[in-house]
This record gives C-alpha cells, structure tokens and sequence, in this order.
C-alpha cells in the first residue's frame, strides 16, 4: 500500500482524495497556488507546498513545481484528480520516471483513450457504434465547412484532449465555422494545454449516459454502474443520476459490456468512464475520460463502492476487491448528484459569479452527502473552475430520490456568490424531468428559467476597532515553499494594508453585478462586464457601427468564454481593454455613442 500521495488538483477532488487516503491511513500533500494559500484542501492536508502564480498554467499545470513538490515531499504517489493533469500522458511518465505510483491509467491509454479521436478508432475496434464524425484532427476552417456540407448542420467542434463540455461548440451554419473553430481551441488550451480539435455530427434530442469501470493491473476490469448526465448546460452537466433510468431491457448491461470491451482494447486500468449518446434505442460511443469523473460519488451511494479508495489499492499493485457479479448484486436504489456552482442562473444565462463565500451550510438528514471544496469564509476565483460542491442524495427508488434531493436543496445556505441552486430546483420539479422526456438540450430549449431572479451578493459586516480585545489567530508562513501553519495572539480586528503602510478597517469587496449581457443601465453607452475576469478578444474597433445584442468582447471567467454584448446600437467611440487584461465586476470596456 502506498505510504504518501500527493494530489496535484485544488478544489472538491483534492479534499475527496485526501480523505480517502487518510482512512487508508495514507498521509497527504496538497500543492497550491497563491490564491489557494489558505484553501480548505490545504488545509486538511498533512503538508502543503507552494507552486507560485494565480491562474492554472502558472500553478496547477506547472509541471516542474508538481514534480519539485513530490520530490521535497517523499510522496510515493501522485493522484491527478480530475482536469488539469488527470489526462495528461506526459505528465504520468514524468511522475513515473521518479519512481512514483500514478493513481491513474498507463500512459498509453491515457494517450489513445484520452485523445477523443484515437478513442473513436479504439471503439470501433470494439465493435461499439460510434457518432459520424472525423478520426483525425481538424486543423482548418474549410475541412469543418466541408464535414457540414457532406454530412449537414449542426455539428460540434470538440476539444480532442478534453471533456466536461469544455472547449466545445455547437456549429449550426457555415458562417459561424470560424469563431467557434477559435473560441473551441482557446478554451481548449487554456484548461487543458493542448488546441487539437475534431468534429461530430450533434444530434438532435439524445441523452447522455456514461459507464464507471475500473480495472487493476491483472488483467480485470468491471463495470459498476451507468449514469445519465443529460440535463446540461453549455454541454456541462448539473445534475447527474444512476443508474440511468427509462432504458429499454438489456441497454444497460450491453452498454456495461460495450464499455469493457473497450477498456481491455487499451489495457486500461484504474478507474475511467465510457460515455454514450443514447437515443430511440440505440447507442452511440462519445468518448472514454481516462480519470475519475466529477460525477463519482453518485455511482459511489448505490453500490457503497469508494471508488478513490479503490483507485489507490489499484495503484499499489493490488486486485479488484469485487467481481462483476459481485458488483452487480451491491447496486441498490437511486442516486442523484447536483453540482453547486458559483453562477448566476437569472433568464437561463447561468454567468459565472467568483467572490467570496459568506455562509455556507451543507443538508444533513438520511441518505445525504455533501463533498465540497470551500467553507464559509473561503472565495471562489475567477482563474479556476466554479464548482462549490456536490450534493449527493440516495433514495430507495427514483421518485424518492428527487423529492429527497429537493428538501436539501430547499435546506442548504450559500450566501455571498449566487450558484444553480434555483435551477437545479426547477429540473428536478418539472415533469420532463421526471419522467425521464429530457435530453443535453433540454434545458437549454425547453426549461423556463424567467421566473429565477439575480441573486445579488450580501454585503459583508465590518467591526468595531474600538479597544478591540485580543484573540488567537491562526496564519500560514512559507518556508522554502513549504507551508507551515502558526498560531499568534491578534488584535480582533480584520486588516488590511493600505497605501502608505496605514491600517484600515477591510471594507466591502467588490461585488457582481446581476445584468446579463453586460452593460450599465438600460440602453446606456458604456458596456460594462458584469463579471471579473479576463478579456481573451475584442471584436469591435473605434470607429464602427454595432447593433443592440451586438457582442463587444469575449471575456473568459472561470476558464468559461462570454461574449459580452452593446445594449444599445451606435458608433464604438472608445475600447479601454484589449486582449489579456484583467477587468472587475462593472468595468467599463466599451464605448458607445
């Protein structure tokens, strides 16, 4: 068994993992950004080393600092979480050529299985059916433009090296090819650190099923359980449940086989997901994620499987704890997992909305589980992804777990950053859902998200400085990047340095407006972003006429591209940013007169 394993990821999976780990009394090294200083997976962990920089390339995909931090560290095993490194082939050498256990697939499955276009070709020599599209990347404009007059429109353009949605676009014509082939790579490279894309055709109301399987390195390999993750926005999901419901008799199990078959054409091993498009019947092979997928947990409460602590045990050279037919006969009722994200759903335009946590209050009750990467306190950032946690619900059958999952999420208090909260409340009561008539378009099409208004931060309580009694206040310092936790006698008085060295009172943060397309008042001038984050483009110059719902820029928060748009028709007087600057909630970024 493993005696140290560092995670190299931040957020909900780091916690997961360490916790995993330490009932296997496994001890834990957490790695973070300067942002993530004092982050709740830091803070759980037995140690915790410096990576430097703020956004995810300067930090969470700096392999140098990764691999310098398990060298200082003396782990023995690295688990990648999911995103970031998790399917990173290169990476997992380089943490092998140490000597260190990757609590992951080889490498060369991670290389075919991970690219989605050589995973197509692996499918096929499965035998599973796959969705038309190319088996070789697509490197211009004119071959997509040729795909959609071959084979019609809509198609999507696909992050070969991705999944979760990130880094795809949805062509319907051939006149938006070009911007959607740009705007697929830059989200692309920026989670993942690799543009290459392919194309498939989109279907027109499929739903979205996917197959955990593990395997160990004796040549075993099981299946434990399907998911269906079609109620989705902007091709991620919210709410994922399992098994997958309303499935004709046998899909289930042919696809738990279809799933194998591929796994074992790759010598995989570790645990990974098949995903399907299902529809009419049938179904179509999408992609295997070669990691452990955000949507674990909710395979994990109806088998009573902890897939992490499998993955370790796998890692150390051990067998599968369980046969298929074992496996088979744990799976007992219904599970529902919703993810909590830091977006503002108001009018179904779900903007992402990073600050900090005020109170946060988990459900309890039966049948319950929260995993989150952040407490009351903490801030979410605009430079990493927005999930603040899942809540995972079991029922003894379906209809059980949905009204069981609604009375928790009617209980759970998140006060400061408005999250899907309202919206996941409006899939889970409406009759679509429910009887199982939706798809990955569904909410986009069909769900009426009017009624859910802005949610606007609460402002924050400042205190009195008056003879301000003392308290013991725990800090970090940092010791040849290593952190170190302190604890100091303290004034009770929140500070913060301002200029010339005087103390201040901290006063309120910065807050996200609630507007949708990103301007100040009704029909103004002045197009304002309503989020923080970064401009990655500029489409206007000075000088040009643009319509009202004309968009201005591209800003890029929380590694989510948003076109930012004119509320009023005129003449662009001034831009005041350009590609890769930072701007706040409210920035003015474009003039129009």
């Amino acid at each position: 068994m493993l005696k140290k394993i560092l995670i190299a990821n931040r957020g909900e999976i780091a916690v997961r993992v360490i916790r995993a780990a330490r009932e296997l009394g496994i001890a834990t090294v957490a790695v973070y950004s300067e942002l993530d200083r004092d982050a709740l997976h830091v803070r759980l962990a037995d140690e915790a080393y410096a990576l430097g920089g703020q956004t995810a390339a300067e930090s969470y995909l700096n392999t140098q600092a990764i691999l310098d931090a398990v060298e200082r560290s003396g782990a023995d095993g690295v688990h990648p979480g999911y995103g970031f490194f998790s399917e990173n082939a290169d990476f997992a050498r380089a943490i092998t050529a140490k000597g260190v256990a990757f609590i992951g697939p080889p490498p060369e499955a991670i290389d075919e299985m991970g690219d989605k276009v050589s995973s197509r070709k692996a499918a096929l020599r499965g035998g599973a059916p796959i969705v038309p599209g190319t088996t070789e990347f697509v490197t211009s404009a004119d071959d997509i433009r040729s795909f959609g007059a071959e084979h019609g429109y809509p198609l999507a353009i696909k992050a070969a090296f991705g999944g979760g949605g990130r880094g795809m676009k949805v062509v319907r014509s051939a006149d938006e090819v070009e911007a959607a082939m740009d705007s697929a790579q830059r989200e692309s490279k920026a989670f993942f650190g690799r543009d290459e894309i392919y194309i498939e055709r989109y279907l027109t109301w499929p739903r979205h099923v996917e197959v955990q399987v593990v395997g160990d390195q004796h040549g075993n390999v099981v299946w434990v359980s399907t998911r269906d993750c079609s109620a989705q926005r902007r091709h991620q999901k919210l709410i994922e449940e399992a098994p997958s419901p309303a499935m004709g008799p046998g899909v289930e199990e042919a696809m738990g086989e279809a799933a194998i078959k591929a796994a074992k054409a790759v010598g995989y091993y570790n645990a990974g997901t098949v995903e399907f498009i299902y529809q009419d019947g049938e179904f179509f092979f999408l992609e295997m994620n070669t990691r452990l997928q955000v949507e674990h947990p909710v395979s994990e409460v109806i088998t009573g499987i902890d897939l992490v602590e499998w993955q370790i045990r796998v890692a150390s050279g051990e067998p599968l704890p369980m046969t298929q037919a074992e496996v088979a006969a744990q799976r007992r009722g219904a599970g529902i997992e919703v993810r909590i994200n830091a977006e503002n759903p108001a009018g179904g335009k779900f903007l992402p909305s990073p600050g900090r946590i005020d109170k946060l209050v988990a459900p309890d009750g039966f049948g319950i589980r929260f995993d989150a990467g952040y407490q009351s306190g903490d801030t979410v950032s605009q430079y990493y992804d927005n999930l603040v946690g899942k809540l995972i619900v079991w029922g003894k059958d379906r209809p059980t777990a949905i009204a069981r999952t609604i009375r928790a999420l009617e209980e759970m208090v998140v006060e400061g950053v408005a999250t899907t909260i309202p919206a996941d409340l409006a899939i889970l009561r409406h009759p679509d859902f429910q009887e199982v008539k939706h798809s990955t378009k569904w909410v986009e099409e069909v769900l009426d998200l009017s009624a859910i208004e802005s949610v606007k931060p609460t402002p924050q309580s400042g205190g009195d400085d008056a003879a301000a009694p003392l308290v013991e206040r725990a800090t970090t310092v940092e010791v040849n990047g290593k952190r170190f936790d302190v604890k100091m006698w303290v004034p009770d008085v929140p500070l913060v340095a301002a200029a010339g060295g005087a103390a201040k009172k901290a006063g309120k943060p910065r807050t996200a407006h609630a507007h949708g397309s990103g301007s100040g008042a009704s029909g103004s001038g002045s197009v304002e972003v309503p989020m923080q984050g970064t401009i990655v483009k500029v489409l206007v110059e000075v000088g040009q006429q643009v319509e009202e719902g004309q968009a201005v820029v591209v800003l890029e928060a929380m590694k989510m591209e948003n076109q930012i748009a004119a509320e009023k028709a005129g003449t662009v007087k001034e831009i005041k940013v350009k590609a890769g600057d930072t701007v706040g909630a409210g920035d003015v970024v474009v003039v129009i007169e």
